[in-house]
């Protein structure tokens, strides 16, 4: 066989290969930016119920919850955030739950709702 054959097959191979490649790098990177989505929305939940489990102040938590996540994009906004009960006495849990939609580079699927939810009892 000579080597101008080869290079044909060689072209095939990959066009039938590149695709797969692609879809596997895509796959990848979304869900490692979906998983960071969740951490951060993790972590930014955490935050704010510490500070309405110390301050008791709604606004004081939501803004807490907000600036713990600046990487999120779009930015989260005071309608993501929900703290129950509204007011924190001594010896009660509170808990401030984050929804999120996070839509997709790709676009193929999504967006996907997200939730971080944090407990924390108060007066601690």
């Amino acid at each position: 066989m000579s080597k101008t054959s080869e290079r044909g097959s060689v072209a095939v191979e990959f066009a039938l290969l590149a695709p797969v490649l692609v879809m596997l790098l895509l796959g990848i990177t979304e869900f490692g930016r979906a998983y960071n989505a969740q951490i951060t929305l993790s972590s930014a939940a955490r935050e704010g119920v510490r500070v309405m489990a110390i301050v008791n102040n709604p606004s004081a938590a939501r803004t807490a919850a907000k600036n713990s996540a600046p990487a999120l994009k779009p930015a989260l906004t005071d309608t993501n955030i929900t703290i129950t009960p509204a007011t924190c006495a001594t010896g009660t849990q509170v808990t401030l739950k984050i929804t999120y939609s996070l839509s997709t580079m790709t676009g193929i699927a999504g967006p996907f709702t997200m939730e971080g939810k944090g407990v924390m009892l108060c007066g601690g």
